[in-house]
């Protein structure tokens, strides 16, 4: 019998849309109910009668029903599915296989799942490998490998499941175990047990594999990228990912997370620009990582670009994209700009808001910080210990101490946070700027788990700016145990020698140092200009226009003076005379990217100023003279925080330079 106008009308859509929106689509129109709809019926083999177009003698087909089933899972309509699934008076394995798909999916419903299952008449190998992944997918391993030897006719899905599984789960022995045992391996069975291995840092394992594997496949050569950059072997990653005769996007997120995480982002942003020349489209990891390189670059151009390419793809609304950009406009010193795109966020998590919280924490805006954190709380979203981490480095930056001591002490009790090494480390950075260093030592000393490096770190720098020799002695003694190789024990106690014009007691330190061949990191400055990042050293003698830059530091000096700007010598780190130590602070690397800044940039805009140490004291100082002598914004990141200068003041009110605490009314409770 011919089909009529109305149903051709109809199959027509079918094949125009996919099955969850066509079905929809039915039942927006009141052509379609979940109570009169039984068995799903051919639209083209019966006659339409007044009442409906679809009802029970017509509707005598299960392939669309499973079909419409199909789609309901994979759009994450459980619920229509079931309904749907409940009214069917005609039922086949597939159908059944297809409604407990759609319980495999979803985490904690392993019960449902089972009860599903065992009421299937007829269970084939699907049937089985289906509920193994529910199991699977629940990491309730016990049970599935319970459930793996009962099924009585496994293929290769079952033994991956189950191989996938153990490697998923870190339990790469059993993962083995079965490897072994399955004589057909295929292309999935060796990426599983390649990934796994790398994934619980075994690498050795997993070239061994590796190099076993029949096929080199994508995935399989990805992994071990991951696992030669997770060891800073990049020249072996870069070797494996030039001989790969396939790229997919997810090999290139791997060498360009691999770049950033290895601290050389700029590596990174040249491999991102090569994947979009080639025609990769970015997706969401991509995004993050190469945002993560602008950040730790300062690279803002790079990263408004970014920003575009976000806007115009699919990504314009995805929350992790938008945290990502948050995180990058922060760390590039655009605050504002970090504010205006926060509030385009459609669905804020805890990500995004700890995004938010650590950006206003790290540029000193410590009010609006512990502001933001109250609102998070108010929207019912509940923090988690990077939270925590963010408001204790509020209140440590603006020297907010008994707020800062009561979060932290009301962690586990009113919030259910565990403290964590990071947040021990924030107490006593808080205590010790307060000047509180025996309270810091106390901490320390009554912590739960070993002091680890950054703690001596942290005491050791409140050491330098209260000139407490005695406590330094302490914690480099302390910190150079756990890192005999760090730089930062030595530097900072000769610095707190410096400072007491102690200089023998600093060539004692040098000495020591280079007899353990420690060598100090470089301070160095950076920032943006004319499609450029401009390096600068302190005494810097290569840059091309440096006779330009000291003229114009000559001149600012002289009208610093002038306004009452005196060079603080305790910052000159060298036993020689008064006019030369005002030399060697005029030539510091910020002082010289700022001048640079001046002759370069236009007038009235910002100067962003990036540094890969803390700021001393005497630059500090002088940087509030010249943005109020050149009426210019200057905002300077150093290895701590934000610094925004602007009509003779900082942001920090002096804070990070003079340790004390702040007085503050407890209204954050």
């Amino acid at each position: 019998m011919q089909a009529t106008p109305c149903l051709k009308i109809l199959k027509n859509l079918l094949l125009q849309m996919n099955g969850y929106h066509f079905f929809k689509t039915l039942y927006s129109l009141r052509l379609f109910s979940f109570t009169t709809f039984s068995p799903a019926k051919h639209l083209h083999t019966h006659p339409v009668h007044s009442d409906s177009i679809f009802n029970k003698n017509q509707l005598n087909d299960v392939v669309l029903s499973n079909q419409f089933i199909t789609s309901f899972i994979r759009s994450g309509d459980l619920d229509s599915a079931l309904q749907l699934f409940n009214n069917m008076t005609v039922k086949t394995t597939v159908t059944w296989n297809s409604i407990l798909a759609g319980f495999s999916k979803k985490r904690g419903k392993v019960k449902h799942a089972r009860e599903l299952f065992d009421k299937i008449p007829e269970p084939d190998t699907i049937s089985y490998n289906t509920m193994l992944a529910c199991y699977v997918h629940n990491s309730d391993m016990e049970k599935a490998r319970a459930f793996f030897d009962i099924i009585p006719n496994k293929d290769n899905a079952s033994w991956n499941t189950m191989i996938s599984g153990f490697a998923r789960n870190g339990e790469m022995k059993k993962a083995h175990e079965l490897f072994l045992m399955l004589p057909n391996k295929n292309v999935v069975t060796w990426n599983a047990m390649i990934s796994g291995y790398v994934v619980c840092g075994d690498i050795n394992s997993a070239l061994e594999l590796f190099k076993m594997a029949p096929l080199k496949s994508v995935v399989a050569s990805t992994a071990v990228i991951t696992g030669y950059m997770k060891l800073g072997l990049i020249d072996l990653a870069e070797r494996l990912f030039k001989e790969m005769s396939t790229n997919n996007v997810v090999s290139w997120n791997a060498m360009i997370a691999g770049y950033v995480e290895n601290s050389r982002a700029e590596d990174g942003v040249k491999l991102f620009k090569a994947m979009v020349a080639f025609g990769i489209r970015p997706n969401p990891s991509t995004l993050s990582s190469i945002l993560l390189g602008c950040s730790e670059l300062s690279a803002l151009l790079l990263g408004r670009q970014v920003h575009q390419l976000v806007c115009k793809s699919p990504l314009a609304c995805d929350t992790t994209a938008g945290t990502s950009l948050v995180s990058m406009y922060c760390k590039c010193g655009s605050l504002e700009d970090a504010w205006k795109l926060f509030l385009e966020i459609p669905r804020k998590d805890v990500v995004a808001w700890n995004a938010m919280i650590s950006g206003y924490a790290q540029h000193g805006a410590g009010e609006k910080a512990l502001n933001s954190f109250d609102e998070m709380k108010k929207e019912g979203i509940r923090p988690d210990w990077i939270t925590f981490v963010a408001v204790l480095i509020a209140c440590n930056h603006a020297g907010f101490v008994d707020l800062g001591a009561k979060y932290f002490y009301s962690m586990a009790s009113d919030y259910g946070v565990e403290h964590k090494p990071e947040h021990y480390t924030c107490m006593v950075d808080l205590l010790g700027r307060a000047g509180k260093l025996e309270e810091a030592v106390d901490l320390i000393k009554r912590m739960p788990f070993k002091p680890h490096v950054a703690i001596f770190g942290t005491l050791l720098g409140a050491c330098r700016v209260h000139k407490n020799t005695e406590m330094a002695e302490f914690a480099a003694k302390n910190l150079g145990n756990l890192d005999p190789t760090s730089a930062t024990a030595y530097v900072q106690l000769a610095n707190v020698y410096a400072s007491l014009n102690q200089w023998d007691n600093v060539a004692k330190v040098r000495r020591s140092m280079k007899s353990n061949n420690v060598v100090k990191i470089p301070g160095y400055s950076w920032f943006e200009a004319n499609g450029g990042v401009h390096k600068f050293r302190s005494g810097d003698r290569a840059h091309p226009e440096l006779a330009l830059i000291h003229q114009k530091l000559n001149e600012l000096e002289k009208k610093m003076k002038l306004a009452g700007y005196v060079p603080n010598l305790e910052f000159a780190l060298h036993d020689v005379g008064e006019e030369q130590k005002e030399q060697l602070l005029l030539w510091h690397s910020e002082k010289l990217a700022i001048a640079y800044g001046l002759i370069t940039l236009p007038v009235g805009t910002p100067i962003r100023i990036f540094k890969n140490l803390r700021v001393c004291g005497d630059c500090h100082s002088a940087i509030k003279y010249i943005s109020a002598i050149e009426r210019r914004e200057i905002i300077v990141r150093d290895s701590i925080r934000f610094h925004h200068f602007k009509d003779g003041s900082c942001s920090c009110d002096d804070y990070c330079c003079v340790g004390r605490s702040k007085a503050i009314l407890l209204r954050h409770t």
